[in-house]
């Protein structure tokens, strides 16, 4: 069965089903401590409830509507009135977090932990807290270090190794970040492999580009053993450059495009990014160009009938000033499949660099009926993320290898 309609929807109204759960949370609180209100005379004791119900139903209301502000006022008129009921400082410090008032929350998560009649299990509730506050304020040292001293105490906490993950990536820590993720794997029911083959060619990829060839060729040997991802087999195929195995550059370029057709121009976006510091870079330009030569004499028919690769070689033919090489090919392809809008821009332009302007008028007023002009050359398909720049893990949901491309035309 489908869930995603679930997961949608509570998307959509995460602060209404925060606000029922707190709600129920706090009804039950309600009635226990009722009952071991029995001493107190029943005037006094209906008077404290019916505050406490008033309170938590006012606070619901204030959620339900976005009234942050409000609802924080509610629940410190209820902590004010019942200083025991724990949960009421949780949802206080939650909602001074989502609130932007991480101070508040961070003292109130520090005053649970300080307290000694707390159970175990609330105190490493108000610990996860706090290393959510820590994280949500940008004190990534004291987040690291409290959400470590979660799994001290429990090590099978899902939710808290994927932070320490998502933490250590972003600071492109990546030996941490490897060891995260082997614990993850551990405790989780998501495969981590493709992940950490791209961690590992992060590391590969820092080593390459201060020249330690041999050591990038371990790194990226353990990257190989978890996945064969995009980013190892682009890296591999770098390396191969460097170290002058040409065949074996011709052999992964062809797998690469024959699995991938749609990187074939991101491929020699990334090959062309060499450290010109280092002292191989001439050897590595003039094995690039054998390489493109190696791609531009593919005469594949199922390579060539995809767009990527198509353009991707009129690209390389026309850095080469062979225009007339490029117009011949493009031609040839827009008479047999001419279904693609950047490749109708390129045509275009090829046109008018021939000399062929009625041509491309004619071409123009086609295309400008239908044409959708796009603002980044990738996109991430799991958020949507937008950026000129190659990323292999997106910046904004943190998810690795879901970048898309789309040409600026």
């Amino acid at each position: 069965m489908d869930y995603s309609f679930l997961l949608d929807w509570g998307k959509d109204h995460a602060l209404t089903v925060v606000a029922v759960v707190i709600t129920l949370v706090l009804i039950y609180h309600y009635v226990i401590e009722r009952d071991k209100a029995v001493k107190l005379s029943k005037k006094y004791r209906n008077s404290i409830f019916e505050a406490q119900s008033r309170i938590f139903l006012n606070a619901t209301q204030y959620l339900i509507d976005g009234n942050k502000d409000l609802a924080i006022k509610e629940f410190l008129n209820a902590v004010d009135l019942n200083r025991e009921t724990i949960d009421t400082y949780f949802a206080l410090g939650g909602l001074f977090r989502s609130n932007g008032e991480i101070e508040k929350a961070i003292s109130i998560h520090r005053s649970l932990i300080a307290r000694e009649s707390i159970s175990e299990s609330t105190r490493l509730q108000a610990l996860k807290e706090l290393a959510l506050d820590f994280d949500k304020g940008g004190f990534i040292d004291k987040a690291v270090e409290t959400y470590k001293d979660v799994l001290k105490i429990n090590r099978d906490q899902h939710d808290v190794i994927l932070a320490l993950c998502r933490i250590f990536e972003d600071t492109e820590d990546w030996d941490q970040a490897y060891n995260y993720r082997i614990m993850l794997s551990k405790v989780g029911q998501e495969n981590q492999s493709e992940t950490i083959s791209h961690i590992l060619v992060q590391k590969a990829k820092a080593l390459f580009d201060k020249g330690q060839f041999k050591a990038c060729a371990e790194e990226l040997e353990d990257a190989f053993r978890f996945a064969p991802s995009v980013s190892a087999k682009i890296l591999r195929l770098r390396l191969y450059l460097v170290l002058g195995n040409m065949e074996n550059a011709n052999s992964i370029l062809l797998e690469l495009l024959k699995e991938h057709p749609m990187y074939a121009t991101f491929i020699f976006v990334s090959l062309d990014q060499f450290n010109p510091k280092l002292p191989q870079k001439d050897e590595y330009k003039e094995r690039l160009n054998q390489l493109k030569t190696y791609f531009l004499g593919l005469k594949d028919v199922d390579l060539m009938s995809s767009p990527s690769v198509v353009l991707s070689k009129i690209r390389l033919l026309k850095d080469l000033q062979r225009t007339t090489d490029a117009f011949s090919l493009l031609d040839d392809w827009m008479k047999n499949h001419g279904q693609s809008d950047v490749l109708k821009v390129e045509y275009i332009k090829i046109l008018i660099e021939v000399g062929k302007t009625e041509e491309a008028l004619a071409h123009t007023k086609t295309l400008l009926n239908n044409l959708h002009n796009s603002l980044t050359r990738h996109y991430c398909s799991q958020c949507g993320y937008n950026s000129d720049e190659i990323f292999w893990r997106c910046p904004q949901c943190h998810n690795w290898e879901t970048i898309q491309f789309r040409w600026k035309v």
